[in-house]
Formats: C-alpha cells, structure tokens, sequence
C-alpha cells in the first residue's frame, strides 16, 4: 500500500528529527515534531482502509489522541509528569477496550505469567525509589500491562496481520515505559531517550496500522 510507505517514510523522519532535536536541547523543534509525529501517526489510522469493524479503530484512534495529550503533557518545561501518566493510562484504557471487545479477556496462563514476573521484576527496581509515586506508577504499569497482555492473547486467539501489528506494537510500549521509568526513578543513561522514542514511535504507529489488517 504506498500510503503505508508514505506513512512510514513522514512518521521516521519527523521522530528522527523530534530525537535528534531532544539530544540536542532544541525545544522548538522538540515543540513541533513531537506532537507532529504522533499527529502523523494518527491520520495514518483514519486514512487507511479499514479491515476492521469500526469500533476497533475508533477505539483505537481515541487511544492515540489521548496519547497525542500524554505527549503535550510531557513535553512541557514544567513538570507535569502526573497529567502525562493519566493521559496515558485512558489512551490504555481504550486500547484495552479495543483488544477485548470480540471476545472479552483471554487468560493464557503462560502469557499471564509472563507478563506478572515482567511486572514483578518492574516493581522491585523502581519501588525504593517512588517516593510519592508509588501508588500512581503501580496503577499505570497494571494498566499497560493488562494492554500488552490482552494484545498478546488477541494475536493469538485470532492469529492474522492486524493483531500480530497490534501486539508486536504493545509490547513495544511496554518496553518504551519500562525505559523511562527506570530512566526517570533509578538513574539517567545517555541512550535512554532514544530507545524511549524508538520503541513509543514504533509502538503507536503498529496500533495504528492494525486497523488496515485483518485480524483472523
């Protein structure tokens, strides 16, 4: 489909630029390319065809606008960290809703455990430096997890390539969070930023894709 190359080609080179800019200390830029990438990755969701009932990418575009608030928030000089999580977690909720309403929730035992000792492991090296956050961290990784989890168990209930991009795009959020939290809570690291770009970018625009696949 050469709007998906066209979508892929605008989405790298404005989140190249939007990294690039970050490292850099250019807020400006940060200011543009930010919000734009994500924006991008938006109209890809609404312009491609649809393979899926409707709701599925309805439900998936109101997760990506909530996200595209979780960038502004974060993004600004002041510290609005809190405001940003919980845009975050509704844009997860919504995924969440969207994943799970053919079928309602899966349980795997397999995938289910996995995903808790990944949450486990999470939690004992972030908690002795949460402070305060404590409690809203604990309820945002429950969330993205249970999102990563039942994107997981869609794929494989239903096999096909909308919900393989869905899930892959998932558990790519898992991991850009997982980054910035570590990176945020237990210490700074130069390549932080980049692998928290990356994967988010990556993550977003797989969601997005998988409106345009079937799924089964």
């Amino acid at each position: 489909m050469p709007l998906i190359v066209i979508s892929f080609v605008a989405v790298a080179i404005s989140a190249f630029i939007h990294i690039r800019a970050d490292y850099r200390g250019s807020r400006r830029a940060v200011y543009i390319f930010k919000p734009l990438t994500t924006s991008l990755i938006i109209l890809t969701a609404l312009l491609l065809p649809d393979a899926v009932p409707a709701p599925y990418k309805w439900l998936i575009i109101a997760g990506l606008l909530f996200s595209l608030g979780g960038d502004v928030f974060l993004m600004l000089p002041q510290d609005r960290f809190v405001f940003g999580l919980v845009s975050f977690l509704i844009a997860h909720l919504f995924y969440i809703a969207a994943f799970t309403r053919q079928s309602g929730f899966q349980f795997t035992p397999w995938v289910l455990a996995a995903y808790l000792i990944y949450g486990a492991v999470m939690l004992y090296l972030l908690w002795p430096h949460l402070g305060s956050m404590k409690g809203p961290v604990a309820v945002y990784m429950g969330v993205i997890l249970v999102m990563g989890w039942q994107a997981t168990e869609r794929w494989l209930m239903l096999g096909g390539l909308g919900a393989l991009l869905a899930a892959v795009g998932a558990i790519l959020f898992v991991v850009s969070d997982s980054t910035l939290a570590l990176d945020k809570f237990r210490g700074q690291f130069a390549s932080a930023r980049a692998i928290v770009l990356t994967t988010y970018f990556a993550a977003q625009w797989l969601i997005a894709l998988s409106v345009a696949f079937p799924h089964g």
